[in-house]
């Protein structure tokens, strides 16, 4: 079986050498848009492509502002003070996600709560959220309260794992009902929608990543989307160290954060994001490829959940347990194929281990069985 797969993804890629999990590809006005800013000068965060990013990431995504960050990282701790969660409060996020969306939450002394996912999108589970919070949390004067901590619970943060949605209409209702700030880390989904709305505009916040691994890339790089412009006019202050506007003064207001794109990787990504329709349909037909490759292995090709239109950020093939799973890891990664295990659960991690984590068989049930394989666009 394992040799099969090695063949069909070499031929796919049409080489026997290293093949990467995802390589950014270059084709467009990338250098052309680089040399422009280097000519102008203009390669630190004031410069007009940042300016030009903006405005088309919230033209792409139907979000009515765009921030620009230096990384996603950087725009979920933003997202997350913007939501005001201070020391001590408390966040309701997955166990299955990347290790920057607990940091963030951390890096404003909140507290992580663990609530499981769905199999069919890997994303945060609305059953599960809806059965912690009527269990286990009390309203009071509009403040959702953990009964167990006594702490506020300020937000919740669901990813769209791997660009797949999660089921984030029942989501943000649940929110609503339960006075949570939801924020969208959508790092991994730019272009996904769930029923013919972009990932990110669904919460009061949403959040990009622009690494270089992703489907566009800055080189390093993301954004903050929202509908609300005091929320963004607030954002845009906190990312540039809060500094007041003056032609001389260095004046700050409050404590801010040098979290702002520079122009030189706004430059770039303005150049990616005119051929993402491009990138993405190479993606999504590689998708359709490998779902009708994996029919025959005995192993599951993960599909995009329903109502949903995935990137396919990463294409993910879930075994039927840890033990195949790892010797596929080291098979193919032996002959030069790059493929990677899930992340390790979050509430496993040694700084998240104290915190509060609900029954996650689900989340465990894919730690062990799923495998991303390379995914970048076949052209």
């Amino acid at each position: 079986m394992f040799e099969d797969i090695i063949d069909f993804i070499q031929k796919t890629y049409k080489t026997k050498n290293l093949i990467p999990l995802h390589e950014p590809k270059f084709f467009g006005n990338e250098k052309k848009y680089l040399n422009e800013c280097i000519d102008s000068t203009f390669v630190s965060s004031v410069g007009k492509y940042v300016d030009i990013f903006e405005k088309k990431i919230a033209e792409y995504t139907g979000a009515k502002y765009a921030v620009a960050t230096s990384n996603g990282t950087s725009a979920l701790h933003i997202a997350l003070l913007l939501a005001n969660v201070e020391d001590g409060d408390e966040v309701i996020t997955q166990p299955l996600t990347f290790v920057a969306t607990c940091n963030a939450i951390r890096y404003c002394g909140g507290r992580p709560i663990f609530i499981d996912v769905d199999k069919d999108t890997m994303g945060l589970s609305p059953t599960a959220l809806r059965s912690f919070l009527a269990n286990n949390t009390t309203i009071k004067n509009k403040r959702c309260i953990n009964n167990s901590t006594g702490k506020v619970i300020k937000a919740c943060m669901p990813m769209h794992t791997y660009g797949h949605p999660c089921k984030i209409d029942e989501i943000k209702e649940i929110c609503i009902q339960y006075s949570l700030i939801l924020i969208e880390d959508a790092a991994e989904s730019i272009g996904s929608k769930f029923k013919q709305k972009h990932t990110g505009t669904f919460g009061q916040i949403g959040i990009m990543s622009f690494n270089g691994n992703k489907i566009i890339t800055a080189g390093g790089g993301g954004c903050i989307i929202t509908d609300n412009h005091t929320l963004a006019k607030k954002a845009k202050h906190l990312t540039t160290t809060a500094k007041v506007p003056h032609k001389w003064n260095f004046n700050h207001d409050m404590v801010g954060y040098n979290y702002r794109m520079p122009n030189l990787n706004a430059a770039l990504v303005v150049a990616q994001l005119e051929n993402i329709d491009k990138f993405i349909s190479s993606k999504r037909q590689l998708s359709e490829d490998y779902k009708a490759f994996f029919s025959n292995i005995d192993c599951t090709f993960f599909e995009e959940p329903i109502n949903s239109k995935s990137n396919y950020w990463l294409n993910t093939i879930v075994f039927k347990n840890k033990k195949q799973r790892d010797l596929f890891l080291k098979i193919t990664n032996d002959n030069g194929i790059m493929t990677r295990p899930i992340w390790q659960l979050m509430n496993e991690l040694e700084m998240f281990k104290s915190y509060e984590c609900t029954s996650i068989d689900n989340a465990k049930y894919l730690e062990e069985r799923s495998v991303n394989i390379p995914s970048s666009p076949t052209f």
